[in-house]
């Protein structure tokens, strides 16, 4: 049986991938996109296009019409702003708007997109998990700040509202459509095109877009209300990723180390500069110094036990990723 289906972020590199999946699978995909969005992701995919904003509740009315499923997918990812707050009305404020928007729309179920961003990072070797104990003074950052407490804002529309959400909590997602693209992207451009010379000790768990895409679908079918699933894959250093980049492209590993005590003033200089100038956002961030100083390490055994998720090798994932950025001319 054929069901609409809004799905919020479609512009958006995890948000496209939802949207693929969910066409490929014979639903009928509306999408809420804002009016200056890069529609790329959605050229021949034959979504229905709902012009709005988050804070816009009529177009969240108009979106929602007919719809009895959600995905939420949409987020302000970006590892340094100018704005803090407007950050926080996006990630947080904008998620509370579509989710109760949704309920009081009659919408049955509906997954909200989080982020490991917002749990508990292992210690001694042992990855974190959905039960890993955090709090608001461990997230460094804007982005990881909304993000905990977005998060901490569906559970209280869960528990208090009886909303039906269920919570996926993606990795690092790299692969094709990444058109903005993402900070791990910007990574791998630099990586891809020889730029990276060296690196700092961190490391991430690397997931293919399209398993974390797939790992939402499951969570829409098969999620419990109220429960979050890590969507990860595989738990990398970053000398490692960048080594596999290297042999994917033919170029040469970095080798050179940098404490990060010595990138920190860097990346002072690098915020100092783009606010001097009105650039973007600057490739070297002081927050992202203090993120790597932990390395995100995550298991998603829950995911796979419950849920039947599943998730191929990085090496595939990061391949797929210079593959699309080189044909769309981000790399040589």
């Amino acid at each position: 049986m054929t069901t609409r289906i809004l799905v919020t972020g479609a512009t958006g590199f995890v948000g496209a991938a939802v949207a693929r999946k969910l066409v490929a699978g014979g639903h009928a995909v509306r999408t809420l996109v804002r009016p200056t969005s890069d529609r790329r992701n959605l050229e021949g995919l034959g979504v229905d296009v709902v012009v709005g904003d988050l804070t816009d509740r009529p177009s969240l009315v108009q979106a929602l019409e007919g719809c009895s499923g959600l995905f939420h997918v949409a987020a302000d990812y970006r590892l340094w702003t100018r704005d803090p707050a407007s950050m926080f009305k996006a990630n947080v404020e904008g998620s509370r708007n579509i989710l109760v928007a949704a309920g009081e729309a009659g919408v049955t179920r509906m997954v909200y997109t989080s982020s490991v961003a917002a749990l508990g990072v292992g210690t001694d070797g042992i990855p974190g998990d959905e039960d890993t104990p955090v709090a608001f003074e461990d997230m460094i950052g804007p982005y990881k700040q909304s993000k905990f407490k977005a998060e901490a804002e569906v559970r209280r529309l869960i528990e208090e509202e009886g909303l039906p959400v269920v919570i996926v909590n993606p990795s690092t997602p790299v692969g094709p459509g990444d058109v903005k693209p993402t900070p791990t992207g910007r990574m791998i451009v630099e990586a891809a095109a020889g730029r990276m010379p060296a690196y700092v000790d961190t490391g991430l768990n690397v997931v293919h877009v399209d398993d974390v895409a797939n790992g939402h679908i499951l969570a829409f079918e098969k999620g419990l209300v109220g429960e979050r699933y890590v969507l990860g894959g595989e738990n990398m250093t970053l000398a490692a990723i960048l080594a596999e980049i290297a042999q994917i492209t033919g170029r040469a590993a970095p080798k050179v180390r940098i404490p990060h005590t010595l990138i920190m003033p860097i990346a002072h200089a690098a915020e100092a500069w783009t606010r001097l100038t009105g650039g973007s956002e600057p490739f070297v961030t002081v927050d992202g110094v203090r993120m790597a100083r932990k390395k995100m390490f995550f298991s998603w055994d829950k995911a796979k036990r419950a849920l039947g998720y599943e998730a191929r090798p990085a090496r595939q994932a990061l391949a797929d990723a210079v593959g699309w950025f080189r044909e769309n001319g981000y790399c040589p």
